[in-house]
């Protein structure tokens, strides 16, 4: 830390515990901003596109993470440097916004610094930098626009749809059965979708795991899983046109609020006490069956007792269901959340064409399939699997694909992937760089340097020759000026995206170029860092 000193020679303090602090100012500090931002870009770069890696992280309680998302690998990374944070918070940005192509931001950004560092070395103020950068994101996204599709789709042709979720689909662990997934997900979205508002919300989607079975049996149901059964094996394990009580108050005698004790010292009065509670319960189920229910679903539990006489009315019930399922149901079936059991009337009761309880494989576990019902609004996607990590890498591959397919429905905008996108902008980018006179321009050109980097590393994680690839892609999209060539990462034998049906939405992309060029343009901005010395 540098030392003051006044007119006297005699040395002061600026900082509290200055010799306990560092200091980067200047091109250090954004040398080494640079470097970490770089270092947190390397470890993803290879888990991009259809042929990535992926990777497996231990979290701190011994649980283990296989996953090829950007955005959870960051997570679950715990980085400790300030700027690798910012990065972290990058792609969760995308996660949060667009769902898909948390890779790719961080690629991007990763590939950004790498030409800004290159430019510092030439002399080039990192304002200067920010500012090219900025001009060349606005070209970028403009060009992307110029050169993206509409597409038209209803209900009864998703076929793009499906396609465009195959492509983000293609780089996980799943692709092997991408294509129903990617049905399984339209499907969902469309079943929950207002076509009029172009609005779509995802929570009315329900993705439920399960260990044991294989990929291909993962299902879409129209209805509501619950992961609980019958509370007594006797009860019916099918129940058609049911009338469900969705009840949130415990369904037992009243507890007295008040601290009296109630001193039984005969066999008579226990015998009264019992009864009274018997008739209560009594009372309680003669009141469900008085309004037409054929189904209790509660939120709390009921003792044996309660149990045993639910059973003999013929009143199958279920006990212990969690209050967002709680809600769930009550959207899908068109019921009414009931807090007190005064207040239940017919009204309220829910309605189901088909109430079952599945059991899986050898083991006891079943769950209750709610299907057919009045308001199909809420679905449930089921996911069978080898392993837990399997189910959890499967979940999130879903969760991009519902985001893609949302994305769609509210911009029908695509562009082609497979890097054809960044090669084309690049090649834009480049041309407007002429314009610009003055400095900017060297920021400009490195920026559409930087576009490249995406197909490099798809190309890189293919197996193919990097630079020999991208030369020949790039060339055959100026030579017949048509932006649909990318790079042919599963070997089929054609450079041309639309012959592969490799989409990715608009949006998606223009939100990449956009976050990616904030980031990069904030951390070139810091020139000085003051940090805690470590012990």
């Amino acid at each position: 830390m540098a030392l003051a000193f006044d007119e006297y020679g005699r040395p002061f303090i600026i900082l509290r515990e200055q010799d306990q602090k560092t200091r980067l100012r200047g091109i250090d500090a954004q040398k080494a901003n640079i470097a970490a931002g770089k270092a947190v870009a390397r470890i993803l770069r290879s888990s991009l596109g259809p042929k990535g890696m992926d990777k497996m992280l231990q979290g701190p309680d011994g649980d283990v993470t296989i996953t090829n998302d950007g955005a959870t690998i960051l997570e679950q990374m715990d980085v400790d440097n300030q700027i690798a944070k910012l990065m972290v918070e990058l792609s969760r940005s995308q996660d949060y916004e667009i769902g898909d192509g948390t890779t790719g931001v961080v690629v991007m950004a990763g590939a950004l610094l790498e030409q800004a560092e290159r430019q510092l070395d030439r002399g080039i103020h990192p304002i200067r930098i920010a500012e090219g950068y900025e001009m060349a994101s606005r070209v970028a996204v403009e060009h992307l626009e110029r050169i993206s599709q509409k597409f038209e789709f209803d209900i009864n042709n998703f076929e793009p749809l499906v396609q465009t979720c195959m492509t983000t689909l293609s780089s996980k662990i799943v692709n092997r059965c991408k294509r129903s997934l990617a049905e399984i997900a339209v499907k969902a979205v469309l079943a929950v979708a207002d076509l009029e508002r172009r609005d779509v919300n995802l929570d009315l989607i329900k993705v439920e795991g399960k260990v044991g079975g294989k990929l291909e049996d993962t299902e879409l149901i129209y209805g509501i899983l619950v992961d609980k059964d019958m509370s007594h094996p006797q009860m019916p394990k099918r129940i058609e046109d049911a009338h469900i009580a969705i009840l949130t108050c415990p369904f037992e005698p009243p507890k007295p609020k008040t601290k009296h004790k109630v001193d039984i010292d005969t066999v008579e009065k226990f015998e009264l006490l019992r009864k009274q509670e018997q008739q209560y319960f009594d009372e309680m189920v003669k009141k469900c069956k008085d309004v037409g229910a054929t189904l209790v679903i509660c939120q709390w539990g009921f003792d044996d007792e309660a149990n045993h006489l639910l059973m003999h009315r013929n009143l199958p019930a279920v006990r212990w269901v969690g209050g967002v399922e709680l809600e769930l149901i009550a959207i899908a079936t068109g019921g009414r959340i009931v807090p007190r059991f005064q207040e239940l009337t017919t009204e309220k009761l829910g309605k189901a064409g088909l109430v079952r309880e599945k059991s899986f494989g050898t083991t006891k576990e079943r769950m209750l399939y709610i299907e057919h019902c009045a308001n199909s609004r809420a679905v449930t996607i089921f996911i069978r699997g080898g392993n837990k990590m399997m189910i959890e890498e499967t979940k999130r591959s879903i969760h991009d694909a519902l985001c893609v397919a949302r994305n769609l429905i509210r911009n029908k905008s695509i562009v082609y992937g497979g890097g054809a996108a960044e090669i084309a902008c690049s090649l834009a980018v480049d041309a407007a760089a002429d314009k610009y006179p003055g400095v900017e321009q060297y920021a400009i050109r490195a920026f559409a340097e930087a576009l490249d980097s995406v197909p490099m590393a798809l190309a890189e994680n293919s197996g193919l020759q990097p630079i020999e690839t991208l030369s020949a892609v790039k060339s055959q999209q100026i030579k017949e000026n048509i932006p649909f060539y990318g790079i042919d990462c599963n070997d089929v034998g054609t450079n041309d995206m639309r012959d592969q049906n490799v989409f990715e939405t608009l949006i998606g992309k223009q939100q990449q170029i956009l976050l990616a060029t904030q980031v990069v343009k904030m951390i070139l901005k810091i020139d000085d860092v003051i940090s805690n010395a470590e012990y």
